[in-house]
């Protein structure tokens, strides 16, 4: 991502770690010697006040102010060189005091010369900065009440060499600590924003109306409340779809019902009126032959019997589909408009009938499908695959097989239902979705069939605003039906 908040975050980071450890370096170099300079005048002070004590208390020959000098001496790189009024050594540290003897002499004569910069003068103490020719030194000297005199120094350049090699060493570990502190960083945000890429990819799928996706992580921080919040919308957002769909569907039947109801009614009465004429006749012909005693023998009067409870069945079956596609029809039953998974259902279903196959000696086909999720009503999806798959098995010739395929693509899922056997006359493909037509009438009577279960398939994909149809092969006849994909 180009504007990715780990390398905003990265980038600030090892921009404020650079810039601290430069602000570091910079006070360092300016202003580093300067403050060992005034720490080591501090020693030399606190040396100087040792001095002064012990002169006020005349204890020089005690070991006591020999270990303090000689302390201080070796921690700080001091040299010290103490007289009395009559000249007399008192104190020589034992790194250099005895080569200030002479310099001390000179100061308190007046006759030494040198490159000399004062840097502080009190009631009986001098602080100086001189160069000579072994380098540059920060001193002190004076002479007491007391008569005592003393000259301390401390070498500055150990300090200048002190100063450039911190300074180096704290730039050398800024360099290696701001790269490593990057690293660091980097992947520390790779953790902090991986949660974030993965509410990204949620909400993008969610776009796509697609809300199986939930946040898993188990954060107890802000990004795991905004995870909940998400999941929580996620849900939200399904059910209010699922009902908005549905009210679309209902209102858009509301609209049509109203226009073509009186014409459903008098085509309705009309095609009961006649599909009923010709088992009303049968059973009313057999019925009246049996009254009459026309044959008087068991065996036939057990014939007129079962024409007439077959005649009934047949009419019983009739009503009941009328039924049913007069309520898709009038608009009476509603359309519940939900998210379910195709695939399950149509496993479901070949479940159901697996003995019904059996029977008929058809083997069925179906792939192992991933699950397939589609907006629809499932109950009506499972009716349309009824009457195609009893289709399917009232005409299955040949090879005696039926394969259900689910295609996916454009955000459609087509089911299609396919048995081999004889193609359907061309000129009969236009006519299949009407009521009480019939290809074959004496076939489609030879196994109870209606001609109505094509147009309740008609009915019911017209109310979900779905499509449908039928194609022709060599081997034999494939009908599918479309649904939106979630």
């Amino acid at each position: 991502m180009k504007y990715s908040i780990r390398r905003q975050f990265s980038l600030i980071f090892i921009g404020l770690m650079a810039g601290t450890i430069l602000l570091c370096w910079l006070l360092n170099h300016l202003f580093l010697e300067q403050y060992y300079i005034w720490s080591r005048s501090r020693i030399i002070y606190q040396a100087y006040d040792t001095i002064r004590q012990v002169a006020d208390s005349d204890v020089y020959s005690t070991e006591d102010f020999q270990k303090k000098l000689d302390d201080v001496c070796r921690t700080y790189n001091i040299a010290v060189y103490v007289m009395d009024a009559n000249s007399q050594t008192r104190y020589v540290s034992f790194n250099g005091g005895r080569e200030l003897e002479n310099q001390l002499l000179g100061y308190i004569l007046g006759f030494y010369g040198g490159e000399v910069e004062v840097l502080e003068e009190g009631d009986d103490y001098v602080v100086q900065r001189l160069d000579i020719g072994s380098g540059e030194y920060l001193e002190m000297y004076g002479r007491l009440k007391t008569g005592i005199s003393f000259l301390m120094r401390t070498p500055i350049e150990s300090i200048r060499i002190s100063a450039g090699i911190a300074n180096r060493f704290f730039a050398y570990v800024g360099i290696v600590g701001t790269a490593a502190g990057g690293l660091i960083i980097w992947f520390v945000a790779r953790r902090l924003t991986r949660p974030i890429l993965e509410l990204n990819r949620i909400s993008q799928q969610m776009v796509h109306l697609d809300f199986e996706a939930k946040y898993q992580g188990r954060d107890r921080n802000e990004i795991g409340l905004l995870g909940e919040n998400i999941n929580a919308l996620s849900a939200s957002l399904e059910h209010s779809i699922s009902e908005l769909k549905t009210a679309n569907n209902q209102l858009q039947q509301d609209i049509r019902q109203r226009e073509a109801v009186d014409e459903m009614r008098k085509e309705f009465l009309a095609n009961v009126s006649h599909e009923l004429k010709t088992p009303i006749a049968l059973i009313q012909g057999y019925a009246e032959g049996l009254q009459e005693g026309v044959n008087e023998d068991p065996e036939s009067r057990s014939y007129y019997c079962e024409v007439i409870v077959d005649e009934a069945a047949k009419m019983n079956n009739m009503v009941q589909k009328l039924m049913t596609l007069n309520q898709l029809e009038f608009g009476s039953e509603t359309v519940s408009m939900e998210r379910f998974d195709i695939t399950a259902l149509i496993r479901d279903f070949l479940r159901s009938a697996e003995i019904l196959t059996k029977q008929a000696g058809i083997q069925v086909r179906m792939e192992d499908y991933a699950p397939v999720y589609v907006w629809g009503d499932a109950y009506q999806t499972e009716e349309v695959l009824s009457n195609y798959f009893s289709n399917a098995v009232n005409h299955c010739k040949g090879e005696r097989q039926i394969s259900v395929t689910v295609l996916r693509g454009e955000g459609k899922v087509r089911v299609g239902v396919f048995n081999t056997g004889d193609p359907i006359p061309e000129e009969a493909i236009p006519h299949l979705w009407e009521k009480f037509y019939k290809v074959d009438k004496a076939r489609t009577r030879e196994y109870g069939g209606s001609g109505v279960g094509l147009s309740i398939v008609k009915a019911i994909m017209e109310s979900m605003h779905q499509k449908y149809g039928v194609e022709n092969f060599q081997n034999g006849v494939l009908f599918w039906f479309e649904l939106e994909e979630s």
